[in-house]
């Protein structure tokens, strides 16, 4: 059987090389005679693979002493409520960029612990765009500033990432390592692991160390960060296998050249499929601001809901999966992360030339 063109927006595409070398160390992991998954995680085995996953993030992301890299569960979606009860003080105020569905997400859950200032709300705006991030209003004592540096279901990314007076934490579960960029502008990231990284079931977190003990000691001692820094994402039973399949992710990311080798391979994909749409007449339309234009989910329109639905059944019929667009906008969306290769790439934009010279 023939590998499938992944487009899924998450769980995502992994590298066929990472796929084949856990294959061949399912059962039998580094001559142990186990698999990863029937390590203890306590063992010299699974503590191997741990600590290059955290070197090996270390690295990609250029991180410094003063930061910490912790292996967490619960998704993208258990840190829109973590990150306040951490660092959003009684009586305090952080402050929210609304770009889309996470963002606002994230809005809601925090708003639950604290008080919340929206510096922009950019979320219903059609075609779908972001704020002049450098624009701002920022507040002075504000706990922290909140980003989604890429909105999945808007298909827009963040172009750069602004200095703030207060700690900048940012939901990157879409574009993490998918480029660089300067880690010392934020106090803490996090990222689901199931679009970039590996797996579902894995979220990175990296906080800088300052802000570990900023979380009432009243906190249940599973959502405090200093919990889990304590004892390097070991103090429960954490997800292994994803960790190690992360881990071989992360090796994969560091022979590519990192994230400025991998952001190279990314603008090329992405350059061709808007090229692509652009070059249409009209029968493809990106629904982001030009601007904001995602490289890692790329979303755009046909002239008909009946089309839309033509296109991604015959897109299924040649291997293409994944390419409805989110249920709550529709349309069409490919989400080209970094294992989606070029070659998927290619025969998207073929099929799209196809389809047109049909149906246009």
């Amino acid at each position: 059987m023939s590998r499938a063109y992944n487009f899924n927006a998450g769980p995502a595409a992994l590298p066929l090389e990472v796929l084949e070398q856990a294959k061949a160390e399912l059962t039998d992991f580094a001559g142990t005679g186990m698999s990863i998954m029937e390590h203890s995680h306590r063992g010299k085995a699974y503590d191997a693979v741990h600590q290059e996953a955290v070197a090996n993030m270390s690295k990609l992301l250029g991180l410094t002493d003063d930061y910490q890299v912790l292996f967490l569960q619960g998704g993208a979606s258990l840190q829109f409520s973590q990150v306040p009860l951490n660092l959003l003080p009684a009586g305090g105020s952080a402050d929210y960029v609304n770009t889309g569905t996470w963002a606002n997400k994230a809005i809601k859950e925090a708003k639950k612990v604290g008080t919340v200032n929206i510096l922009a709300d950019t979320s219903k705006e059609i075609p779908t765009n972001m704020p002049d991030f450098a624009a701002l209003p920022y507040s002075k004592d504000a706990a922290y500033v909140h980003v989604t540096s890429n909105e999945t279901i808007a298909g827009t990314e963040m172009p750069f990432f602004p200095d703030t007076p207060s700690p900048l934490v940012a939901d990157m579960s879409s574009d993490i390592l998918s480029r660089p960029f300067d880690i010392t502008k934020f106090g803490l990231v996090y990222a689901g692991a199931q679009k970039n990284l590996g797996p579902s079931g894995v979220t990175l977190v990296v906080i800088r160390k300052d802000l570990l003990e900023r979380a009432p000691e009243t906190l249940p001692t599973m959502l405090q960060y200093r919990t889990q820094a304590k004892e390097n994402s070991l103090y429960n039973t954490p997800p292994t296998f994803g960790i190690y399949i992360l881990m071989l992710v992360s090796r994969w990311l560091l022979a590519k050249g990192g994230a400025a080798g991998i952001e190279a391979i990314n603008k090329a994909k992405a350059a061709k499929l808007y090229a692509a749409i652009d070059g249409s007449g009209g029968f493809y339309k990106g629904t982001a601001v030009p601007a904001f234009r995602s490289n890692m989910n790329v979303t755009w329109r046909l002239p008909s809901e009946e089309l839309e639905a033509l296109f991604v059944k015959e897109a299924i019929a040649q291997n293409m999966i994944g390419l409805k667009g989110h249920r709550s906008v529709g349309g069409i969306r490919a989400s080209i992360y970094n294992a989606c290769p070029p070659e998927a790439v290619d025969a998207l934009v073929a099929f799209m030339a196809d389809f047109q010279k049909k149906n246009g």
